[in-house]
């Protein structure tokens, strides 16, 4: 869309004849080279009363006269009057001086095609103050094109930052459209992480205003941080953009994204798995056996059961597998056992002498058999013991609150796990908030006051 800026009235000295024609486009494009017919100032001897008088130096009137009209004139000429920019330049010392003469380059260089001139001549008319405020916002938003064009980024951002300061919008252009393009900004540089910084910031500040933030800025920030592995601020953007936009899909794409930047542990993989089995997102047959591995029928027999007939039942893995067979075989084959295990197991991890293995145990013992509030009691005893794994026990201290529907203890317990667990304690807060999100009561509609009935006075009878 082309957008046609009037030319700007200022007051003139007699004998002047300064003008000044802009055409501006603000959509996606770069600028044409129309200029609209040049505005004659008034000379009203009442408008001289009521506007403030024009400055311009009468050296600079004879200097700048010429050039007007070679470039008015727009029959092609106007390349030739170029080379004595810089010594009118160096004649504007006025806000008026600078706001025309800019005015008179940007127009040379829209003829020209010449956008390193337009940037020039847009450049001066900010800098002359003298820029009316509806046009602020836009003039900027151009020296933002031709600057971003020219590769100057820095100068690019400061003048879109500008722009959305002024509160420049288009039917074409939005606030959106402008942060996104100051977040493309930093990443084009190369400052993948300033990119970044600005567009979750940029989203947490739509979401503060009650705005929708499209899932397009979350998968841009997901895709620019792990194709950079930038870490762990691609953990950041998994975890906002699956509580906005939670599905099967995305919990499994943010899943293997933590997987495909890590190498975990056994320990780790399992509290991965369990958070994929949560959220549905164990749809292949390999993630059922890394689960069982992980889990071991030997150590958790009762969990490796109910996954296996989980993966039956849907029949994502079939029951000729061998591997799982054999598992499910084991963990049937121990679960009696393991049950028989547990009281003896409580009394001794709840012993003033028991060691941090027996409290873990324990609370790994009571996780796998779903009695959560028992589970939370010996983690929350094992994260204060010498010895302890404190970003494992911390995690699953968190599962086991979450487990309960305490949202915000799991969330403090998951916030305190780093390491390589980092971005597994980062997914289970995501997904805290998902279930902490759907057990919020929903408000009742409010009810408008019924109407008090107001009784009618009878007409009097003769």
């Amino acid at each position: 869309m082309r957008l046609f800026v009037s030319p700007s009235r200022a007051r003139k000295k007699p004998g002047s004849s300064i003008v000044l024609a802009v055409a501006l486009l603000t959509g996606t494009a770069m600028l044409s080279g129309v200029i609209s017919d040049p505005a004659h100032a008034q000379r009203d001897r009442k408008k001289k009363n009521k506007e403030p008088k024009a400055e311009y130096s009468k050296e600079f009137i004879e200097a700048f006269t010429p050039l007007q009209t070679v470039v008015n004139a727009n029959d092609g000429s106007a390349a030739t009057v170029v080379g004595q920019f810089p010594a009118v330049i160096a004649l504007a010392q006025s806000g008026d001086e600078k706001n025309a003469l800019g005015g008179l380059i940007y127009n040379t260089g829209a003829q020209t095609g010449d956008q390193a001139l337009q940037l020039q001549g847009m450049g001066l008319m900010l800098q002359s103050g003298k820029v009316t405020a509806e046009n602020v916002g836009r003039f900027n938003f151009i020296a933002y094109q031709l600057s971003n064009a020219g590769g100057d980024y820095p100068g690019s951002r400061a003048f879109l930052q500008a722009a959305i300061d002024a509160g420049f919008t288009t039917d074409t252009v939005s606030v959106a459209d402008m942060q996104i393009a100051m977040a493309e900004s930093f990443i084009s540089e190369n400052r993948i992480p300033e990119g970044l910084n600005y567009l979750s910031t940029a989203i947490e500040s739509r979401k503060a205003a009650g705005q929708s933030v499209d899932e397009a800025w979350y998968r841009r920030g997901l895709s620019v941080a792990y194709n950079n592995e930038v870490v762990p601020q691609v953990y950041d953007f998994a975890s906002i953009w699956i509580a906005a936009y939670p599905s099967e899909t995305n919990w499994r794409d943010a899943i293997n994204i933590a997987r495909n930047l890590n190498s975990y542990d056994g320990g780790q993989m399992l509290d991965l798995m369990r958070l994929s089995n949560r959220v549905g997102a164990l749809r292949e047959k390999y993630e059922y056996i890394d689960y069982v591995e992980a889990a071991d029928a030997r150590r958790l027999p009762n969990e490796v059961k109910s996954v296996i007939e989980q993966g039956y039942a849907s029949g994502i893995v079939s029951r000729d597998d061998i591997y799982l067979s054999d598992s499910l075989s084991t963990a049937n084959s121990r679960i009696a056992a393991d049950e028989a295990d547990l009281p003896a197991l409580e009394n001794d991890a709840r012993g003033a002498g028991a060691g941090v293995r027996t409290v873990v145990a324990a609370g790994d013992a009571f996780l796998s058999y779903s009695e959560y509030a028992k589970a939370e009691e010996f983690y929350s005893k094992a994260s204060e013991m010498p010895g302890s794994d404190r970003d494992e026990v911390l995690t699953r201290l968190g599962i086991a609150q979450l487990e309960q529907g305490k949202f915000d203890a799991a969330s403090a317990s998951f916030a305190q796990v780093g390491g390589n667990r980092l971005p597994i304690a980062k997914l289970w807060t995501a997904y805290v908030s998902e279930k902490a999100a759907a057990a919020a009561p929903v408000p009742a509609p409010a009810v408008e006051p019924a109407t008090p009935a107001v009784a009618q006075a009878e007409a009097p009878t003769s």
